[in-house]
């Protein structure tokens, strides 16, 4: 069975008094094995985010199925699904989303404190997470006394702390300078290879190009998939590179 299962998947925002409907996700397919690193592109508008926010259960879908180890979310209560979210979910997001009025230890232990779990706890599983990520000498600092991506690293700790099923990243290299880039991508996929699976949302080809697959998003649907196979980074990335050109165009067609 597949870790995440999306089936026939529709999104649809209606205004105030029902003139207006938008159709943000049309019918969306698609599987995520246990262990797979997933990207998902599009141009501007295709869905990629509101499929995100739907996947991590911050939105509810109009129709359809999402499927995570068998458990369907879209019927999930509201007054659970915060403790949903932590238990199954890792986030990491472009804009990191820490909180300067904490360190960067407390803010790693956030989901955990939410789930009360005593220190002695939280910082057993912080550690040995702390020393592979590289930011053990971090912990008392705050968020702004750290680059960038430095406090992209403190946010994957948090995303992982919980040993999540599924880490959902949000742009994640979005406001990273290249050579930060390069090292999240190169740390994304160590944690993959140590059989975490990853679902990442990106704009950039650099990035998608480390992923075992590549969903392509075009008018809310899926249009295209690329798996690596035995396909070089410089290969996957001439093949993302190809898709989105033909995606580009006004008369492109399914493939």
């Amino acid at each position: 069975m597949p870790l995440l299962e999306v089936k026939n998947l529709k999104k649809t925002y209606t205004s105030r008094f029902g003139m207006n409907q938008v159709h943000a996700l049309t019918n969306v397919n698609f599987t995520v094995e246990e262990g797979e690193y997933v990207a998902i592109m599009g141009e501007s508008g295709a869905g990629k985010t509101t499929l995100l926010n739907v996947l991590a259960a911050l939105d509810r879908p109009t129709s359809g199925s999402i499927l995570l180890n068998g458990q369907e979310i879209s019927t999930i209560q509201d007054s659970k699904l915060s403790a949903f979210r932590r238990r199954h979910l890792g986030f990491v997001f472009q804009d990191f989303n820490l909180l300067d009025t904490f360190n960067n230890q407390d803010n790693i232990f956030l989901p955990l404190v939410l789930s009360n779990e005593k220190y002695r706890t939280m910082k057993r599983k912080l550690d040995p997470l702390a020393q592979e990520l590289g930011i053990s000498d971090l912990m008392k600092k705050f968020p702004y006394e750290c680059s960038g991506g430095q406090k992209q690293r403190v946010a994957i700790a948090r995303a992982l702390i919980t040993k999540p099923e599924l880490i959902l990243a949000d742009e994640p290299t979005g406001a990273l300078d290249s050579r930060s880039t390069e090292e999240l991508l190169m740390l994304f996929q160590r944690i993959n290879e140590a059989g975490q699976t990853i679902l990442m949302v990106t704009h950039s080809v650099k990035a998608a190009s480390h992923a075992k697959r590549v969903l392509f998003i075009k008018d809310g649907t899926v249009f295209h998939q690329i798996y690596r196979g035995d396909k070089s980074r410089e290969g996957m990335y001439e093949a993302i590179s190809d898709t989105l050109s033909l995606l580009s165009r006004e008369d492109g067609r399914h493939v």
